[in-house]
């Protein structure tokens, strides 16, 4: 099913996907921003392998894989590749649903620059890519706890990092955020003044005569 939003030049290209590969996708959206396709994670290899073959798209560049968190959803990640045709001037949305358990397979065999992209993806936000060559942390350290960029993930982190001059080395504790009592009079600073810098010179008869 096309599912037309814009009139703007890509209804052809939307047509062409759909009459030549109408299992590989779910929806296509035909939009300003270009052409979005949705697709199941298990045919995602496939459908980029088209879109970079097939005469009529010649997609042959992987520009970024990144994703989305949708915590509320059971299918919480929304992983989102974006291409490039230079012979169309045209790019395309590829975009797929998963969750924390389920692999996506990785597209390394067909974009190469797609090894670093899913390993950031891996990292930031626990999307496991099957079939990856090297799947491993790329931003955080590889003692890092937890997927920074999930929405569940707290805002202190898990641990924290310090040189620890007696054992020589860096050395990993969980975070502790401990705040010292104080007490506070809630006043702002020209109540709480009993004296506002100056007034000692009020009462001094010199100063009056120096205005």
């Amino acid at each position: 099913m096309v599912k037309s939003v814009s009139t703007e030049g890509l209804e052809e290209l939307a047509a062409a996907i759909e009459s030549a590969v109408p299992q590989l996708f779910e929806e296509i959206e035909v939009g300003a921003g270009g052409l979005i396709v949705t697709t199941d994670r298990r045919r995602i290899v496939e459908l980029l392998t088209f879109l970079r073959d097939d005469q009529n798209t010649q997609m042959k560049q992987l520009i970024d894989v990144t994703a989305v968190d949708f915590p509320q959803r059971i299918e919480r990640f929304e992983v989102v590749y974006l291409l490039l045709s230079l012979r169309l001037n045209e790019r395309m949305t590829v975009k797929l649903m998963t969750d924390e358990d389920s692999p996506v397979p990785s597209v390394a065999g067909v974009f190469p620059s797609a090894i670093w992209a899913e390993r950031e993806v891996w990292d930031l936000f626990g999307v496991f890519f099957s079939d990856h060559p090297d799947l491993r942390r790329i931003l955080t350290d590889y003692g890092f706890e937890g997927h920074p960029l999930r929405k569940d993930f707290p805002l202190t982190g898990h641990v924290e990092v310090r040189y620890d001059e007696e054992q020589k080395r860096v050395v990993y504790e969980p975070v502790k955020l401990v705040q010292e009592f104080r007490s506070f009079d809630f006043e702002s600073p020209w109540e709480g003044m009993l004296h506002l810098p100056g007034d000692e010179k009020a009462g001094d008869p010199e100063s009056k005569g120096q205005s």
